[in-house]
């Protein structure tokens, strides 16, 4: 077993090595290539992503993992192998079974897809015009239907690619959380819209110089410690993180400078994201396991640090005043009540990463329906507008005014990420739970977050969670961490009590 071993990790890491030289061309393609680049990058990724397939699917593979114990039915590993062992196996194998599932030609034509699809997105997006994307938006549908039979379901097809995301959760499971989230927030949003005064948050609409952004931004990365020797931060159209190598994290950001949320609460987001892929362990450096066990625990570092570090009255207490120093014009005349009302201001919106926490599920929770939809075929690629702008009213209260609002307004869908959405409010609901037991093993949390120390948050979700990379499944994980499943309670709780008092409920 100890030579199959060795073989499987040495096989693993050229793939490893693979999937990051991948992940350099994309993130270049969506920070500085030049546009007409995109037809060769395209080729490139395209070319990468079937070698990559290649090696996970060679045959030889089968015989190693029989060696170390691994069948069809016994896809765990030896009990006798430690976590990290046997979590290996675990991991490689399942890919392993997944990926010989899928033909070859058809990985190639997703990725090549993927890569025309997410520019032509930006296109439309910026004219608002769906026809311009919608015949990329219907043939990477198709693939990805391909693909989900591909690797079969028990029950509905969504399954196949939540799985790809969320491993081992399933859509009707998720279905009746978010039922029952939806319970929770949409009584609550109407109350809080019933004692909303008009202009609340018109101070965070005034003029805040991007340069000036950039500085703040820049103080915030370093006091959240992400390590600018170790990655770096740019400007994208649609914020996000990636990874390029285990010491080689790429975070991006976008500014309006009437809108300084989009990027100081991105930066933040983002830098969550890079502090998990940072604190892997070393032991599973170069590995498959150096990754996040899943989307929905990797949204809920970024959503902790947004929302419950960043959207909370002790870190505006201690971050405020160097905030309004650098922004004196716009805030000269703002307290600090005034202005934390303002940046957690409940309204319903169109846009979701510029949502507030009470509707900024609700937004998911559209998103899955449709997604669902799509994938059974009980919506055409040509009726989703519409669909979309119904589902808004009943949920939001609101109708988009343009197809930018709409349904062109996020990069999942030309990426090819059906199945992702979920992993956002999943993770909203991991962060809160991670959250509550954090403040029981630092009672002063919030005091320390006041003095502008957050490095004990860092320390805290890299002990407990960043360290484990993908060794503990996303249930297992918060039931060592939390010693509870995961429970939507505390998520209902907090956003209870903290908009409760803010709107006087």
């Amino acid at each position: 077993m100890k030579k199959a071993l060795q073989e499987l990790k040495k096989r693993d890491s050229e793939i490893m090595l693979l999937n990051h030289a991948a992940e350099t061309l994309r993130w270049d393609q969506e920070t500085y290539m030049p546009p007409k680049a995109l037809p060769q990058r395209a080729d490139q990724i395209s070319l990468l992503q079937g070698m990559i397939h290649e090696k996970v699917v060679e045959k030889s593979n089968a015989g190693l993992f029989a060696e170390c114990g691994l069948t069809a039915t016994t896809p765990n590993g030896p009990a006798e192998s430690d976590d990290i062992e046997r979590a290996f196996l675990r991991e490689s194998f399942k890919r392993f079974s997944k990926q010989t599932k899928v033909p070859k030609t058809l990985v190639t034509e997703l990725a090549h897809t993927q890569s025309i699809a997410q520019a032509n997105w930006i296109e439309a997006k910026k004219t608002a015009d769906y026809n311009k994307f919608k015949p990329y938006l219907s043939k990477l549908l198709g693939l990805l239907q391909q693909y989900a039979e591909c690797m079969g379901y028990e029950d509905e097809i969504y399954d196949a690619l939540l799985d790809d995301y969320e491993p081992y959760a399933k859509t009707k499971e998720t279905e009746k959380l978010f039922d029952s989230l939806k319970d929770s927030l949409v009584p609550l949003l109407a109350k809080i819209v019933e004692k909303r005064k008009s202009g609340e948050s018109d101070i965070i609409q005034r003029s805040f110089p991007v340069a000036k952004q950039e500085e703040f931004n820049n103080q915030l990365l370093a006091a959240m410690g992400f390590d600018l020797s170790r990655g770096r931060m740019d400007v994208s159209a649609h914020p996000f993180t990636t990874t390029l190598g285990g010491h080689d994290v790429r975070l991006t950001t976008r500014y309006n400078e009437h809108f300084f949320p989009s990027s100081v609460f991105g930066t933040i987001h983002e830098a969550g994201h890079g502090l998990y892929e940072l604190g892997m362990g070393e032991k599973l450096s170069g590995s498959l396991l150096a990754n996040g066990t899943s989307l929905g625990i990797h949204e809920s570092q970024s959503r902790l640090w947004e929302n419950l570090v960043g959207r909370s009255r002790a870190f505006w207490e201690g971050f405020y005043p160097g905030f309004k120093s650098l922004f004196h014009d716009a805030l000269n005349d703002v307290p600090l009540d005034d202005f934390y009302h303002a940046v957690n201001s409940v309204s319903p919106s169109l846009i979701r990463v510029e949502a507030d926490e009470v509707t900024y599920n609700l937004h998911i929770i559209l998103r899955f329906n449709l997604e669902r939809k799509l994938l059974s075929q009980d919506l055409s690629v040509d009726d989703l507008p519409e669909a979309w702008n119904i589902m808004s009213k009943e949920l939001l209260g609101i109708m988009p005014a343009n197809d930018s609002e709409g349904v062109l307004q996020d990069v999942h869908w030309s990426m090819g990420a059906l199945g992702y959405f979920p992993t956002y409010t999943l993770g909203n609901l991991y962060g809160s739970q991670f959250y509550d037991t954090m403040k029981q093993a630092h009672p002063d949390i919030e005091k320390q977050i006041k003095n502008k120390n957050l490095l004990t948050v860092k320390q805290w979700l890299a002990d407990n969670i960043h360290v484990h990379g993908s060794v503990y499944p996303a249930g297992e994980l918060v039931q060592r961490v939390t010693g509870k499943p995961l429970d939507p309670q505390y998520f209902t709780r907090y956003i209870t009590a903290k908009y409760g008092a803010l709107y006087d409920l």
